[in-house]
């Protein structure tokens, strides 16, 4: 079991001080359901496993992906199988769009960001969260780290106006993420010998430096960023 798997099973307040980032999703993708009205039709582009279906109980959920991103998730609860840059649906048909932690796995994010806001209707609200300082994964479905000045880039393209633009956390929560996931090289075989003496040497910094994140004021050193747009009316 990954320590991010095992973080989700502690209380909220220390996985929220674990795994800010992870957090943070959870926060935006609430808000984004509170201001929808009952009914309203949501697509999440990239849904995966459907992690954030459960958000959306008051509303008309529908999961869209690839299915290839890993071998391992249970695609099963989709509602379509698509490429995110050819969507099989009508243009204006979502009132509102969540894109998380999916738009680095694709090769074209651009056109990707087009489709989405062509099936949003005018004003309907976009959620995107994407990397920006994150290691490898889901090889060989890993293309891009973006910043906030490339993710503004790609929804003004597509015709979507900036709401705001948010880095979930700064340095030092960057740096007490990189620490924990140092465990993950003391895992397996006899590198479980070590696991306890690396846990004790890199588990109390990693809690301790998040309460210095106030210094990092411009936030440049983040795990990634969170962001809301409005596609605009013609």
């Amino acid at each position: 079991m990954s320590y991010t798997r095992l973080a989700y099973r502690l209380p909220r307040w220390l996985r929220r001080h674990i795994l800010h980032f992870e957090t943070e999703i959870d926060d935006a993708v609430a808000a984004l359901e509170r201001e929808l009205p009952a009914g309203a039709l949501v697509l999440d582009a990239g849904a995966g496993e459907g992690r954030y279906k459960h958000h959306f109980a008051r509303h008309k959920y529908c999961g869209v992906d690839l299915a290839v991103g890993d071998a391992s998730w249970n695609y099963r609860g989709l509602d379509a199988v698509a490429d995110l840059t050819a969507l099989p649906f009508r243009a204006d048909a979502f009132h509102a769009a969540i894109n998380i932690v999916t738009l680095e796995h694709l090769r074209e994010p651009g056109r990707a960001i087009a489709e989405i806001a062509r099936v949003l209707e005018p004003g309907g609200r976009l959620l995107i969260a994407a990397p920006h300082e994150w290691e490898v994964h889901q090889e060989p479905h890993d293309y891009f780290r973006f910043t906030c000045f490339g993710l503004t880039y790609l929804l003004d393209r597509a015709g979507m106006e900036l709401e705001e633009m948010r880095a979930a956390g700064g340095y030092f929560r960057l740096l007490a993420r990189r620490l924990l996931n140092g465990l993950q090289f003391f895992a397996g075989g006899i590198r479980w010998l070590a696991f306890v003496p690396a846990a004790i040497l890199l588990v109390p910094p990693a809690l301790i430096l998040p309460f210095l994140d106030f210094l990092d004021r411009e936030r440049n050193f983040t795990a990634g960023y969170i962001c809301t747009a409005v596609k605009r009316k013609h």
